[in-house]
C-alpha cells in the first residue's frame, strides 16, 4: 500500500528520457552526427567503449515504449529531441524524416492519454556547430532558435508546453570546464560564454515558442549548498560555489542580472552584450524544471583553484553512482528557491529525480528494486512538504522511464523503472515501476 500524499488538484505524475540516451538509430534517416557520437569513439571517453549507437533503441521500440508508460498511467512523457536528427548540420536543411519520427512518438503518446513535454536540447548538439565553437560561440544560440523553429513549426499544435534546455550547468561543467562530457573540452573558468550562450539561446527559442502560443519551461541541475561549518572562509566558499551551480542561471532568467562571480576573479562583459539580459528574462518561464539528486556540502579552498572544496555528505545511504541519497534536501532546495525569488519564481515541476541500483533480473524473472522505492518515496514525500510549506509545484517526472545509455558511465549505472537487457532489448519492468503506478493511482483515485 502506497502512501497517499496532500498534493495539489491536478498535479501531474510523469518520466523522463534523453534522446541520445534511449533512440538509438544514429545513423538512420538522415540525422547527422552530435558531439555524442564523436565523443563516444575517443579510447577512454565513455567506460568500456559503450557508446549511444543502439541504446534501447526507442527510435524503432517507441510504441513499446509508450504502452509502458500507458500501463504506468502517466499523465506526462518528458523527452528530448535530437538536433542533429532535424537539422542534421546544426543550421540550414531540416530533416523531415526526423520530425516525422517526433511526429510519429507525439501522435502515439496523445492516443495513449499521455501528454508530451519535449526538451529541445539535451546536450546532442550538431558536430559542425561544435566545429564552429558549439556554445562557446554566439552564432549558436541564433541556430538553436532556428532550430526551434523547425520542430514548433511542425508539432507546436499538439504539444502546449516546452522546455529549452536539460542542465545548461552540467553540460557547461562537465562537457567545456571539465571536459568528462562531450564536447570533452577542459576549459575550466574560460567555459562560461557557455553558460551565457545557452541562456541567450534559450531566450532567443522563447521567442519563437511565445510565437506559437506555447508554454516555455527550462530545466536544471540544482542543489541545495551546506557550508561545512559557520566558519567565514567555509560560508563564503559555499556562497561562490551556490553562485556558480545555481545563480549562475537562475538569476538571469528570474531577475535580469548575473550574480555576483568576483570570487571566481572573471567578469560577464567580455561575452555579454547590451540587451542580451532582457532577452534572457524576458522569455517569461512559465514554469521552472528542478532536476535533484543531492545536496552539496562545500569547504574552503584548499589550493589556489576554484574557491570552494567540494566535500562528502557523511552518515547517509548512496546510490549504485555514489550519489548521497538526503530527500529533505529537495524540500530544502524548493523552499530555499521560494525564499530567494518570491513572487518572481515561476510554479515548479520536478523534472527529474532518481537513483541508479544495481538491479538484476532475478531467476523467478523480476527484479527487486526496494532501494528505489525508498528513494522516490522519500524524495515524493519531500515535494509534498515543500507544497504544504507554500511552493507551487505542479508534478513530479521521475528519471528515469528505462535503463539507459547513462553517458561518461556507458550502461553500467541503471535508473529505469524498466529494466533493459541491453543485448536483447528486453523491457522487464521492475519491482518500482509497480509502485509507481500505484502510487500515482491512489492519488488519481482520490
Amino acid at each position: 500500500m502506497v502512501k497517499r500524499l496532500e498534493l495539489p488538484v491536478g498535479f501531474r505524475w510523469g518520466v523522463s528520457t534523453a534522446s541520445y540516451q534511449v533512440e538509438g538509430a544514429v545513423a538512420e534517416d538522415g540525422r547527422g552526427r552530435s558531439i555524442w557520437d564523436e565523443f563516444v569513439v575517443r579510447p577512454g571517453a565513455v567506460k568500456d567503449g559503450h557508446t549511444g549507437a543502439v541504446a534501447c533503441d526507442h527510435y524503432h521500440r517507441y510504441r513499446e515504449d509508450v504502452a509502458l508508460m500507458r500501463e504506468l498511467g502517466l499523465d506526462g512523457y518528458r523527452f528530448s529531441v535530437a538536433w542533429p536528427r532535424v537539422v542534421p548540420g546544426g543550421s540550414g536543411a531540416v530533416n523531415s524524416a526526423g520530425l516525422d519520427f517526433y511526429e510519429r512518438l507525439v501522435d502515439e503518446l496523445l492516443a495513449a492519454g499521455i501528454t508530451p513535454l519535449p526538451t529541445l536540447f539535451h546536450w546532442d548538439l550538431p558536430q559542425e556547430l561544435e566545429e564552429g565553437g558549439g556554445w562557446l560561440a554566439r552564432d549558436t544560440a541564433y541556430r538553436f532558435a532556428e532550430y526551434t523553429e523547425a520542430v514548433v513549426g511542425r508539432l507546436g499544435d499538439r504539444v502546449p508546453a516546452w522546455i529549452t534546455l536539460n542542465e545548461p550547468f552540467v553540460h557547461m561543467v562537465y562537457g567545456y570546464a571539465l571536459g568528462i562530457h562531450a564536447p570533452g573540452r577542459a576549459m575550466m573558468l574560460d567555459a562560461l560564454p557557455a553558460a551565457h550562450h545557452q541562456l541567450l539561446g534559450h531566450g532567443l527559442a522563447a521567442e519563437v515558442l511565445r510565437g506559437h502560443g506555447r508554454q516555455v519551461l527550462i530545466a536544471n541541475n540544482l542543489t541545495p549548498v551546506r557550508p561545512s561549518s559557520q566558519d567565514p572562509a567555509d560560508v563564503a566558499a559555499a556562497e561562490a560555489y551556490d553562485a556558480l551551480h545555481n545563480r549562475l542561471f537562475l538569476d538571469p532568467l528570474l531577475l535580469g542580472r548575473y550574480p555576483d562571480l568576483g570570487a571566481f576573479g572573471v567578469e560577464t562583459e567580455g561575452f555579454v552584450r547590451e540587451g542580451d539580459l532582457a532577452v534572457i528574462s524576458g522569455s517569461g518561464l512559465d514554469g521552472l524544471g528542478v532536476n535533484y539528486y543531492n545536496p552539496t556540502l562545500i569547504s574552503a579552498p584548499v589550493d589556489e583553484g576554484l574557491p570552494f572544496t567540494d566535500v562528502p555528505i557523511e552518515g547517509v545511504e548512496r546510490t549504485a553512482f555514489g550519489w548521497p541519497v538526503v530527500p529533505d534536501g529537495l524540500r530544502e532546495l524548493l523552499v530555499g528557491l521560494r525564499e530567494r525569488y518570491g513572487a518572481a519564481l515561476p510554479p515548479v515541476t520536478i523534472t527529474e529525480n532518481g537513483c541508479s541500483v544495481a538491479d538484476e533480473v532475478g531467476p523467478d524473472g523480476a527484479v527487486d528494486d526496494r532501494f528505489r522505492i525508498d528513494y522516490l518515496a522519500g524524495h515524493v514525500e519531500a515535494v509534498a512538504r515543500a507544497v504544504a510549506e507554500g511552493v507551487d509545484v505542479r508534478g513530479y517526472y521521475t528519471w528515469s522511464l528505462m535503463d539507459n545509455f547513462e553517458w561518461a558511465e556507458g550502461y553500467h549505472q541503471r535508473f529505469g523503472l524498466v529494466h533493459v537487457d541491453f543485448e536483447t532489448q528486453r523491457r522487464t519492468p521492475k519491482a518500482s515501476y509497480a509502485w509507481y503506478r500505484e502510487l500515482i493511482s491512489a492519488h488519481r483515485a482520490c
